[in-house]
């Protein structure tokens, strides 16, 4: 079994989880069990799938902390890959996820923001990068101008926002490139 590390990074609207959803689907015909996983607190699609802003739908697990997936693998041995989206919302998952990897036993897909709208990055998304085996930023179009958008700008007031605003959707965060972030 060829072991990998996949992360897709960038900001919203980079169809990060269109590539994300693409490895799956070529996983799935090469007979590779998937666990796919999402954050319990997104659902701006749906609740029980990952989906992606063109219309791309995984059935997925939904988990509040990271530790909840080996729960889910103890109940099916039989997976070798696990694909998790928005992985920047999921406490503990780079400790998981890197321990899954480094077990040999499975292969691993993320699909993140990896910095907030104020430039933060997240911690648990820079302690991924490491152990990737491929890292591709996935830059969306600038709202502005047709430059390639490597940020996400917040359309509110992100210092007071209630947890559901800052998960937001296409009409409260745009992308933007570095001119007119």
């Amino acid at each position: 079994m060829n072991q990998f590390f996949n992360i897709y990074i960038g900001p919203m609207f980079g169809s990060k989880t269109t590539r994300l959803l693409g490895d799956v689907d070529r996983l799935k015909h090469k007979g590779r069990e998937i666990l796919a996983i999402k954050p319990k607190i997104d659902t701006r699609y749906s609740s029980s799938n990952i989906s992606s802003h063109n219309g791309g739908v995984l059935e997925a697990h939904t988990v509040l902390h990271a530790e909840e997936i080996y729960m889910l693998i103890r109940e099916n041995p039989n997976y070798s890959v696990v694909a998790v989206d928005e992985a920047f919302m999921i406490e503990g998952i780079d400790d998981v996820l890197i321990d899954l990897y480094k077990s040999n036993s499975f292969s691993v897909i993320v699909s993140s923001i990896q910095m907030d709208a104020g430039e933060v990055p997240f911690e648990n998304i820079k302690n991924l990068l490491p152990f990737a085996t491929k890292i591709e930023v996935c830059p969306a179009v600038c709202t502005k101008c047709d430059q390639d958008a490597y940020y996400t700008k917040a359309l509110f007031d992100i210092e007071n926002a209630t947890q559901e605003e800052k998960i937001g959707s296409k009409d409260m965060y745009e992308p933007r490139c570095t001119k007119h972030y």
